[in-house]
């Protein structure tokens, strides 16, 4: 079995970035160490398992928020997506749309703390 299980997520600020994903997306905190020289490794992902992000911060002139240029970068799935949408919403995060029903399920795209795009999923029920 292979499987991806973390992924790079530059940011500027490891607490702004805990309060974004923690509080306004519902995601947990799998690791947060802070290692001989000062190094701290933060890593957030879904409650449950899934892939998560390593919070990595970025250098001076990193592409934070970019790392797609201007496409969706992410795709948060969900089985509730009026009930996320709306938490999300409560946390100040900003929509670039409506939600809207595709042949493939509930979708709106949203920005994270940097205006990276994302999409909110709620793929349609089986």
């Amino acid at each position: 079995m292979i499987r991806l299980r973390d992924v790079t997520y530059l940011v500027r600020d490891h607490a702004e970035a805990l309060e974004f994903f923690v509080d306004a997306l519902g995601f947990a905190v799998r690791q947060d160490e802070t290692f001989d020289g000062g190094w701290r490794r933060v890593v957030v992902g879904p409650p449950g398992g899934g892939t998560g992000l390593v919070l990595a911060l970025a250098d001076d002139g990193a592409p934070v928020g970019r790392q797609a240029g201007t496409d969706v970068a992410f795709f948060l799935e969900t089985d509730d997506f009026a009930a996320q949408h709306e938490r999300m919403l409560r946390h100040g995060v900003h929509f670039r749309e409506e939600p809207r029903r595709e042949p493939y399920g509930t979708v709106a795209i949203f920005e994270d703390l940097y205006g990276g795009a994302w999409d909110l999923i709620e793929p349609p029920s089986a």
